[in-house]
């Protein structure tokens, strides 16, 4: 399949608006145009009569896919195998997430992240590291014996690899950093999130002026809403520079409560969807380890032994038909908390998350249905179901 080609046929939706009777032309892996009919083209053209094209999806936090938790096998073929995983189910963009852990196997996972940048593994964007600089408090399934405060060895290895990974989001809860700390990580190009903390709201906002620019999962593992304490939920909504994933499964956030935090967000920044995708996705397994403790997969759930939440089993794009089907949110805005919200996110809305001229060729074929037909990375199709195009 070559980097130079023509899409035709389909309903196109670029991320801001919807294109009839247009053709997507791709040119060295990068959108060339969204236009008319070109009768002098000579490229390779894929017909995608009957369905629509849409920007591929990007996910803020991927634990795993394919059987492979980035905790468990932090290399260079674990991420291969999330980054293959989740193209599957439309993601083409991701960043594979090391939940709180031992030193020694956050360095692993900061190499394996460099080697991955340095191979251009196709989906992979950066790394997401979510503690251990948490708050014990709010723990949710992160182990507390490996929760701790951010010392200078943390905070320097942090700064040695940005450059080398591209993009790079730490999760840290004002309990175990300081502002000064968040300070020097959001002036190096780090994107700081807010998460696993009980702050209050002038904490969190506090955070937020000093850099921090995402909130880890809304609603879960924070100090919630209230109506003299509005917590780290209401800064989240209040504030219009941050931005804050959050989890559409139906069991992490009652989908009421997703529905009144959509309407409430302060923008410019808004509310994406993450997956918190854990090994299951793509697979029948029903149980797997993180951090020495099991994870049971029942129902739609991963739960800890106690019940407690591990995790998700859910993919970007049942993610995005949650959002539009059970919350009756319009397709456009669905699509746009899967891809273009969550590029802006992290500040790469010029090259992904949009099929507009010079952004990467990153972008999913759909039925009418919203099922997959393929998914496409820089212009290459690295995935496509049984039935042929």
């Amino acid at each position: 399949m070559s980097s130079n080609l023509k899409i035709k046929g389909a309903r196109i939706f670029d991320g801001m608006e919807w294109h009839d009777d247009a053709v997507l032309v791709i040119e060295a892996g990068r959108v060339a145009s969204v236009a008319a009919e070109n009768a002098d083209w000579t490229g390779e053209t894929v017909d995608a009569r009957g369905h629509i094209v849409v920007p591929g999806f990007i996910d803020l936090q991927v634990n795993g896919g394919g059987g492979a938790l980035f905790n468990e096998q932090p290399t260079l073929e674990g991420i291969r195998k999330i980054c293959e995983t989740h193209a599957r189910f439309g993601t083409t963009a991701l960043l594979p997430t090391l939940i709180t852990d031992t030193r020694e196997a956050t360095t692993a996972a900061i190499k394996a992240g460099v080697e991955a940048k340095a191979a251009a593994i196709p989906g992979f964007l950066g790394l997401h590291l979510e503690g251990p600089h948490l708050s014990v408090v709010k723990k949710g399934a992160h182990d507390p014996s490996l929760i701790r405060p951010m010392e200078e060895p943390d905070l320097d290895e942090l700064l040695s690899c940005m450059r080398a990974l591209g993009c790079l989001v730490v999760t840290i809860a004002p309990e175990n950093t300081t502002i000064e700390q968040v300070k020097r990580l959001a002036n190096a190009g780090i994107i700081i999130s807010l998460g696993h903390t009980d702050a209050g709201f002038e904490t969190a906002c506090g955070y937020a002026a000093a850099g921090a620019r995402v909130v880890t999962h809304l609603f879960n593992a924070m100090s919630g809403l209230g109506h003299r304490e509005p917590g780290v939920v209401g800064a989240a909504l209040a504030t219009g520079t941050l931005f804050a994933g959050i989890i559409a499964d139906g069991f992490h956030v009652e989908p009421a409560a997703i529905g009144i935090a959509i309407r409430s967000k302060q923008g410019p920044g808004q509310i994406f969807l993450v997956t918190d995708a854990m090994s299951t996705i793509g697979t029948d397994m029903t149980r797997f380890q993180l951090n020495g403790r099991g994870i049971v997969r029942e129902g739609g759930r991963l739960t800890l032994y106690d019940g407690t939440l591990a995790g998700a089993d859910i993919d970007m794009l049942s993610s995005v038909r949650f959002v539009h089907e059970k919350l009756g949110l319009p397709l456009e805005e669905a699509l746009r908390m899967a891809s273009a919200y969550p590029a802006d996110a992290v500040g790469i809305s010029e090259q992904k998350g949009r099929i507009v001229p010079g952004a990467d060729a990153d972008f999913i074929i759909l039925t009418p249905e919203l099922a997959l037909k393929s998914s496409w990375i820089g212009g290459r199709r690295v995935f496509e179901t049984a039935v042929h195009m």
